[in-house]
């Protein structure tokens, strides 16, 4: 049997991190569950994370960059990805693939538990003004977007639809719901219809967005360093 490599192990250990947080959440998962569902032993995984809330933090970080990834592939090859509706559509399909990344955008208590009170945490480190507002803002000024409503409100109900989509099912059943590829479908030509300019510029629209993804992931980096260092001068 072939021994897996470094790189290998960390990905096991990662997807199986993924599959039990999602169903049991951060409180009722251990170190030791997240090895034996590996298949790997426990001292391994510390060859890895240094404690469980790193261990929690590098599957955030790796699931946010495939999250990241679908969501510009798909803006990418669609025509109309650069119109609000097109990149609202492309965020929505892709965050509609990880029940984890699901999970972590409405801060679902049940998943993130005891994680999120932690005075450390990643959510807390990265708190700042709604990126969403900043780049309905820059859509604006761009004339690839209506300029004529307000950017808070506009950015409010586009928070409260993706809310919506991921924990709709809490509130209604099941056969009531239609088809999520339909929903998504949907919202992505209300949202081009009303605002949407006819004359948009798509194509500025996605190079807006891709300084987006980049300005979040350089922030995103430098919470981890940030953190990273302050542990050190701890320890020191």
């Amino acid at each position: 049997m072939v021994k897996p490599t470094y790189e290998e192990r960390e990905q096991r250990i990662l997807d199986a991190a993924e599959k039990l947080f999602s169903h049991y959440g951060y409180d009722k998962t251990t170190v030791s569950d997240i090895a034996r569902e590996a298949g790997i032993s426990k001292g391994a995984i510390y060859l890895h994370y240094k404690s469980k809330d790193a261990l929690f933090e590098g599957l955030l970080t790796r699931e946010l960059e495939v999250y990241t990834k679908r969501w510009m592939e798909r803006i990418h090859e669609d025509p109309k990805g650069g119109t609000i509706g097109g990149m609202y559509k492309s965020s929505l399909y892709a965050l509609s693939k990880s029940p984890f990344m699901a999970a972590m955008f409405k801060k679902d208590t049940r998943v993130l538990g005891s994680y999120l009170r932690k005075p450390d945490n990643l959510f807390r480190q990265e708190q700042h003004k709604s990126t969403r507002f900043e780049f309905i803002q820059m859509m604006q000024a761009a004339g690839a977007m209506r300029g004529d409503m307000d950017a808070k409100v506009v950015a409010h109900i586009m928070n409260m639809l993706a809310y919506g989509l991921v924990g709709i099912n809490e509130v209604m059943d099941e056969e009531d719901i239609p088809p999520i590829g339909d929903v998504i479908e949907g919202i992505a030509e209300l949202m081009d219809r009303a605002l949407t300019p006819k004359d948009g510029n798509g194509e500025k629209g996605k190079e807006l967005l891709q300084k987006m993804v980049e300005l979040g992931r350089l922030k995103h980096e430098r919470a981890q360093q940030e953190k990273e260092q302050q542990a050190k001068e701890e320890k020191d």
